[in-house]
């Protein structure tokens, strides 16, 4: 496999690994889905596509899927472009939507043997690798139940199994994380690490931004059918941040704040000895924090009042929606 390019931007992607999409652009009929859209992932990394209901993002993955072709733009994927031989670009791809559509008088293990076949596998290989992905997703106990007598999670861990049939170098999952219990959504951070980790290039659109803090490299925003930023998950730790300070005593947190010189505001209605204050980075993040300490102030919590993918969505999106160009300022104490 070549090396890896050093930058998430899609025009200094190597064409021969991953994806790249550089200024696509879909209509349907007089609504334009997606206007100019320039995306970019790499194997061996989860890159998240962020963006408000209407930005486009379900309109791109299906074109990243060959399930629809652009009116504009150039798309490659494994080095091949899309528009010019997808029967050959699709055998690379695992695609898992939003909902899973299935035939629901079919078991579990019928789907995914049947997918497999769909692939050119024959009767025994396509069993073998319908069992080991039921095991993968906890599906086992029921792979002789219809589909339809399963659950939203149950059906969206198949759906997954269904993505991996062939085993793919590329995954693109929409919503994965949609009607799963918090245990399910652990195993699924850990299966898209997993993946990243075997060199496949993984793609996860969602709107939980907080799982994305915890599974992706790196991340592209959209709003209304643009990409508005590209952004590494370290860039996004790096940049300036809200912190909420709780303390055992609020007269005493206020104070050792005014001390150290550190503007605050109180959150409205507050109930607790709390304030917010805003950090450039996580190292002036534990600097507060341990003057804090060192003027006696008994801490009891001191966090992110948001991830690091939701800072860049609100200064990024929020704002480009909004038609703002900077954030309200908060009133800082003195």
């Amino acid at each position: 496999m070549p090396d890896a390019p050093t930058s998430v931007e899609p025009t200094s992607v190597q064409h021969d690994v991953g994806i790249v999409a550089t200024g696509l652009a879909r209509a349907f009929g007089s609504v334009q889905a997606v206007k100019h859209i320039d995306f970019a992932a790499r194997p061996g990394e989860v890159t998240a596509l962020i963006g408000p209901n209407g930005s486009g993002k379900t309109t791109l993955l299906l074109m990243l899927a060959s399930l629809l072709k652009p009116d504009a733009g150039t798309l490659h994927i494994g080095g091949l472009e899309v528009a010019a031989d997808p029967r050959a670009v699709r055998p690379m791809i695992g695609w898992m939507p939003d909902t899973l559509g299935v035939w629901e008088a079919l078991t579990a293990r019928e789907i995914l043997v049947s997918i497999g076949k769909l692939y050119g596998m024959d009767r025994a290989t396509s069993e073998a690798r319908a069992d080991d992905l039921l095991e993968l997703v906890k599906l086992t106990d029921l792979a002789a139940h219809p589909s339809r007598v399963l659950s939203r999670g149950q059906q969206q861990r198949l759906s997954l199994a269904r993505a991996l049939m062939n085993d793919p170098s590329v995954l693109l999952l929409d919503e994965p994380a949609s009607g799963l219990d918090p245990g399910a959504r652990i195993d699924l951070r850990n299966l898209l690490r997993k993946f990243a980790g075997e060199g496949r290039t993984v793609v996860v659109s969602s709107h939980v931004l907080s799982e994305l803090d915890e599974v992706a490299d790196a991340a592209v925003f959209v709003a209304a059918g643009r990409t508005v930023r590209n952004q590494t998950v370290k860039e996004a730790d790096e940049q300036k941040r809200g912190y909420s300070v709780r303390a055992l005593d609020q007269e005493a947190l206020l104070g050792g704040l005014t001390a150290q010189g550190v503007l605050y505001s109180v959150p409205a209605g507050q109930r607790r000895a709390e304030a917010l204050v805003e950090v450039a980075t996580e190292a002036q993040a534990a600097d507060v924090l341990r003057r804090l300490i060192e003027h006696g102030v008994a801490v009891t919590a001191f966090a992110p009042t948001v991830g690091a993918l939701e800072e860049t969505y609100m200064s990024t999106v929020y704002e480009h929606e909004s038609g703002n160009s900077a954030a309200a300022p908060k009133e800082a104490g003195k």
